[in-house]
């Protein structure tokens, strides 16, 4: 069993050669391979919803799709649920799988709908099962059958996807009318595009529903894409009975300024709690008593200047520097943040306001240490790359901007992007909507710093620091829900 840290991500055009694979080797037929998955979301359903809950309709296409809705009518009907089937008549061709699947429907009449007939009633507390258009799709869907989508979403009712929502290229950017699916049932991996903040209407929540692909065929197929999975946890490193501090690192974070000090205590607080032996922080004088009261465990650093981060302090001691949060963009900030960064000789954590500086002094870039971590949220993103027409541009982009400046570029969001040197991209998919409040980004940053004075590298610290994080937050969540989860709840879940 493959136990890899992480998962690729395939394109439309890949999965369907999977399929092919699948039916070769196995070998099995793509009838029943159909039926498996038919059969696999037709067990999903039925944990879910009961028979006796509620009406369910079913839109076939005439793809394999539609194949699989045929499928799932038949299987939900034999389970005693009240299903009625609406086939699609999109064009005059059907595919052979679609047509059979079809023609196994005994048990129930199938309503047949052509171009410009009356769209069916829907009855009030139903289940809308979407079968489409499947991933195959090329082109917006427009007309009397993107007014057919538009008709189903204005509906009150609970809908699900099979597969893919109709309308939504999985791997590019989508137009035209799109499915809002509730739930989206996909089978053997995700697709790219329920990553992206601008499908989140149309995806809904997603669920990965194992098939029984042949598993060789990823050892020969290369994407870009991957998610981090949770063997992830393999790559902490055990500790021996005899190690110490001076084993787990000593970090340096440059942070905070007058008004901004919670930023320097979270980013601190983090580096140790994500293991590291020893931090430093330099914050300027202002600091020195807040931080020295609010967290003991850290050594003070102080600057010359009363109210913000003015001077670049000696960086050789440490193992890895974070620097970035609460620092503001005042102009001996700015000309301390550019001493630093062509100053060290070692991969830097950069957050925050040293992002920006960075986004307002870009001549910067060519001073960055190889393997630095910049970890922006999408506006930081945009002040240091510009603006993109879509999600997908962007996160073209993102890895465009990582292998120019052989560094390690993560995108905080949802579903947060790391992109490598090497032109990969990683997406985590733990986490939750409550860590979007201040200072969940100084966190990160103490995390990322603590990693890599622990001796991590820069891919280890990206991929197992984002996990770790996005981890605390969901354990901090579930004891105090969603909406009250502040910060420092994720630096106290950590471990």
């Amino acid at each position: 069993m493959n136990h890899a840290p992480t998962t690729q991500i395939l394109s439309a055009a890949q999965t369907k050669q999977w399929d092919a694979f699948t039916i070769k080797e196995n070998p099995i037929s793509s009838i029943n391979l159909m039926e498996q998955a038919s059969m696999a979301f037709t067990e999903w359903f039925a944990k879910k919803y009961a028979p006796e809950d509620q009406q369910i309709y079913i839109f076939c296409g005439i793809g394999n799709n539609g194949g699989d809705g045929f499928a799932v009518a038949r299987l939900l009907a034999g389970w005693t649920y009240d299903v009625q089937v609406i086939h699609c008549l999109i064009s005059n061709s059907i595919s052979q799988d679609c047509a059979i699947n079809k023609d196994r429907l005994k048990q129930l009449p199938i309503l047949e709908l052509n171009e410009n007939d009356p769209f069916p009633a829907i009855q009030e507390n139903s289940i809308i099962i979407d079968a489409l258009f499947g991933s195959g799709l090329n082109r917006g869907i427009e007309g009397y059958w993107g007014e057919l989508i538009k008709y189903i979403n204005i509906q009150n009712e609970t809908r699900i996807a099979i597969d893919i929502p109709s309308g939504l290229f999985a791997d590019q950017h989508s137009e035209g009318n799109i499915f809002k699916a509730d739930w989206t049932v996909t089978f053997q991996l995700p697709k790219l595009a329920f990553f992206f903040a601008e499908n989140q209407d149309y995806v809904g929540q997603w669920k990965v529903l194992n098939i029984g692909l042949h598993p060789s065929f990823l050892e020969s197929i290369h994407t870009p894409f991957y998610f981090i999975n949770e063997h992830i946890k393999s790559l902490i490193k055990p500790r021996k009975r005899h190690d110490h501090k001076g084993i787990f690192g000593h970090a340096l974070i440059i942070a905070g300024s007058y008004g901004k000090m919670g930023a320097a205590i979270l980013s601190s607080k983090a580096v140790l709690r994500s293991g590291a032996g020893l931090v430093t922080t330099h914050v300027p004088k202002c600091g020195y008593e807040i931080l020295q009261i609010s967290f003991p465990e850290a050594m003070t650093q102080i600057d010359k200047n009363e109210y913000i981060f003015s001077e670049t302090p000696e960086l050789a001691n440490y193992k890895a520097i974070g620097i970035g949060p609460g620092l503001g963009k005042e102009p001996l900030t700015i000309q301390a943040v550019t001493s630093t960064i062509k100053k060290a000789e070692i991969p830097l954590v950069i957050d925050a306001d040293a992002l920006n500086i960075i986004a307002a002094h870009p001549e910067l870039f060519d001073s960055l240490p190889a393997n630095s971590i910049l970890t922006p949220h999408p506006k930081e993103f945009e002040r240091l790359f510009g603006k993109t027409h879509n999600d997908f541009d962007r996160i073209h982009l993102l890895i465009a901007q990582a292998q120019r400046l052989n560094c390690f570029i993560l995108l905080k969001g949802g579903y947060t992007a790391i992109a490598t040197p090497n032109g990969n991209c990683y997406f985590n998919v733990n986490g939750n909507p409550g860590m979007g409040t201040a200072g969940m980004g100084d966190v990160l940053t103490g995390i990322l710093t603590g990693l890599l004075a622990q001796g991590y590298s820069s891919l280890d610290a990206c991929l197992l620091g984002t996990y770790l994080h996005g981890a605390a937050g969901d354990k901090a969540a579930q004891n105090l829900g969603q909406s009250a989860l502040i910060a420092s709840d994720v630096s106290e879940a950590l471990g």
